[in-house]
């Protein structure tokens, strides 16, 4: 039990040597912004799959239980993100949570499986 202890105390004391948003490494500045544009295109790359549903009426093939669950699986990213205050990922699941949630909502409207 000591070991996780220590461990957690160094963990509190180096959080304050983070790396700020953005960082004024170029290296890193680079992967922020790729992590959030990665974060947008995701959850934006779902939109087929609503236009299909929407759009046509039909949900066939598409596993409600599945998308719900994806979507109730992003809530504790939320959480995560909120608690430790980090914008990027709290907006990438929400982003997630919603698109997760319209294709739920589609299939059980629409008939999905």
């Amino acid at each position: 039990m000591k070991g996780v202890l220590h461990h957690l105390h160094l963990r509190k004391r180096g959080a304050h040597g983070t790396e700020p948003f953005p960082s004024k490494k170029a290296g890193i500045r680079l992967l922020d912004h790729v992590a959030l544009a990665a974060g947008i295109i995701g959850p934006a790359m779902t939109l087929p799959q609503i236009y299909q549903i929407f759009h046509f009426h039909n949900a066939t093939g598409v596993s409600v239980l599945s998308w719900a669950a994806f979507a109730i699986l992003d809530i504790p990213f939320i959480l995560y993100a909120l608690v430790h205050r980090n914008s990027m990922l709290v907006t990438t699941y929400t982003l997630w949570l919603v698109a997760n949630l319209t294709v739920a909502f589609g299939a059980l409207y629409y008939g999905g499986s």
